[in-house]
Formats: C-alpha cells, structure tokens, sequence
C-alpha cells in the first residue's frame, strides 16, 4: 500500500501534489521514509503542512476495513466479482470463474499449455461483458519470449468467430493486448513498481506475468546463502506489488510458474521454509512454499495420456481440490466433458505433477 500514487490522495491540494512531483516524491513511500526536516527543505511548506501531509499519506497506507457482511453483500449484488475462463466446469467449481481482486496461479511442466491459457484469456478478457469479457485491455508481461501474436489471432478466429470475422476486428482485439517483454528481475520489479499508473492510464482489465520463476530462476541461486535471502524477499516483493494492484483495482492477476524436482530433504530446489520428506523423487511447483503462500488460487496443469491434459484445482479459498481434462485444439484450452471430478489432493506447496517428454504440436 505504501506504493500508492501520491496525486490519487483526493484530499490533497493541486500546489502540494505538483510540488511533490517537482521533487520526485512520487508515492506515499518517498514521503514517509523522509525526514520532516528534509520535506522542509525541499518542499518549502510550513511544519502543519508538513504534519498534514505525513497524515494523509499514512491514512492512504492503510488497508480499508470492512466487514463479512459487506464482502457477501458485494459478492450477492454484482456479477463481476469472477473472471470467467469459458472452461464451464472450471468456472463453475470456481463459483463463477477466476476471482477478481485476487492472483492465480498457472503451473505445471513445459509444453502443457500455461502460455496457451494465458492467450486464451487474453482474448477473452478483451470481449463485452455479455460474452464473459471484462471489456478492457490486457497487460501481458512476458518473461520467456513465449507470447505469440499469430497463435493470439487463431485463438480469437476460432473460438469466436462470429465477433472477429474480419481482419479490422482481429486487428482491434490484439491492439488491446499490450505486450511488455523483460529480461532482468531488476525490470520487471521497476515494470511492477510503476503498474499502478499504466493501469490506471490503459483502462488495464487483466494483468498476466508469463513466468513468475523465469527470470528468478536465472538470477538466484536456490542454494543456501545470501542469495536464497535476495530471491526470497524478491519474489515477496513482486507478490505485495501483484496484490496491491489486483486488491485496489479489483482484477484478476494471473501468473505463471513452472516445476522443480525434490527428492525427499534434498531437493533442486529448497524451500526457504519447511521441508517435506518423502523418499522417492516427485515433480513439484517451483519456486518453495514462501511463494505458495502468496498466490490465492492455484490451478495445476499436467500430462495424461495421449493428447490429453490434466487442470487440478490445487487451492482455492471455495473450491475443493478437483481434477478437470482438456486437450488444446486451435480455439484454445477445449474442456472435456469425460474425467471430471473431485481428486484426491495434498498440500498444494507439495502437489506431485505428472510430466512427459514428448509433446504435440501446440507445446508452449
């Protein structure tokens, strides 16, 4: 919350907001790490100025109480308080879909379909209200180079093909997808830090971060040590960051993650919390239990036989642990209607994923 835009706070005036920027105190942060002594000198105000100011910064920080009552009364009164995935069974033990205000999470072994979700969504996102869209633009933040424009067009030809039935109209859709490429944790934090704006700026209706554990994989060790201290407070920050945008806008923030194999204590990688001891090795989501902790919804996709796939509804504050098959075809993530049901489910920190080497042709 401390990340808060200093020119959102209502209650201040025009000449201190505009001497604040001049100064290059942005958020409520710059303000309250600093001195009253220093804000004298930079800003010129008097010391009640001052004490207003810290003020209403610090009422801004703080998180809005509400009551159950109200929650449930919100929930009861609208229908965009969940995402719908257009995977009927899906949204439906999801109780209406993708939860708005919250981050989910997409992990399973490569090749299984985790970017193709995240196309598929992207073009449902962009839809009217009345298809199950939000009516606004995407906010695509690609970490591998995955993201395929051509592959984005497909999906909206063939799974809505009585709304993008000619090129302007397909042009129109990918225009409201917009695409940031990173390569650095160190770009991606400053892309996070400065989200609030362009939300704010692009009408931005779905975030999506395609992957969470690329970049951290690269960068920081998982051994012992003062990187596993730099990785871990890292990904804490990006989670404060993704909930601070997905609460205060009320969106869904979707991100991706990928595997990591353990074998009981040793592990490729190690949480930074707990271990679980099992004797014989088992695939995983990446990334430990710190970072489990920090996702809301979590939807686990693996390999079954053949073409088909698995989704598990591995957590989730009102869904039980269910099991869901879909195969990927050229309108996207297609549900089948056979192999539903509950599964039986462990800790989803733990969860054991199935893999396969060889994959078919749609394999992002």
């Amino acid at each position: 919350m401390s990340s808060k835009k200093i020119r959102r706070i209502r209650s201040l005036s025009v000449d201190v907001v505009e001497r604040l920027t001049k100064n290059n105190l942005i958020t409520c942060k710059d303000v309250l790490s600093r001195s009253d002594l220093e804000l004298l000198k930079l800003l010129g105000f008097g010391i009640f100025t001052i004490h207003n100011l810290r003020q209403q910064c610090s009422l801004a920080c703080v998180p809005v109480c509400t009551t159950g009552l109200e929650l449930l009364t919100k929930r009861k009164q609208g229908t965009g308080q969940f995402f719908q995935t257009s995977l009927h069974g899906l949204d439906h033990v999801l109780h209406g879909g993708i939860p708005m205000g919250t981050v989910t999470e997409i992990a399973g072994p490569s090749g299984c379909g985790k970017t193709q979700f995240c196309t598929m969504l992207s073009v449902q996102a962009t839809l009217p209200g009345n298809r199950g869209g939000l009516e606004g633009k995407v906010l695509y933040m690609d970490t591998e180079s995955a993201f395929s424009a051509e592959r984005l067009v497909e999906i909206a030809q063939h799974k809505f093909p009585d709304l993008y039935n000619s090129e302007e109209d397909l042009c129109r859709m990918a225009e409201n997808v917009l695409v940031d490429n990173h390569q650095t944790c160190a770009s991606l934090i400053k892309k996070l830090e400065s989200l609030e704006e362009e939300v704010i700026t692009h009408r931005i209706r779905l975030v999506i971060v395609d992957s969470i554990a690329s970049l951290v994989r690269k960068e920081f060790s998982s051994s012992a040590g003062s990187n596993l201290v730099q990785r871990t407070n890292f990904l804490s920050r990006q989670a404060a960051l993704l909930k601070y945008i997905a609460e205060v806008f009320c969106i869904p923030v979707i991100v991706t993650n990928q595997i990591t194999t353990r074998f009981g204590r040793q592990a490729t990688e190690q949480d930074e919390e707990e271990t679980t001891e099992i004797s014989d090795g088992y695939v995983t989501v990446a990334l430990g239990n710190t970072w489990s902790h920090n996702v809301n919804t979590r939807l686990i996709l693996q390999y079954l036989d053949g073409e088909k796939r698995q989704v598990l509804v591995a957590k989730s504050p009102v869904a039980p642990f269910t099991a869901f098959n879909y195969t990927i075809q050229r309108d996207g993530i297609v549900q089948d209607e056979e192999g539903a049901g509950l599964y039986a489910g462990t800790d989803p920190g733990v969860q054991q994923i199935n893999v396969r080497t060889s994959l078919p042709f749609y394999n992002t």
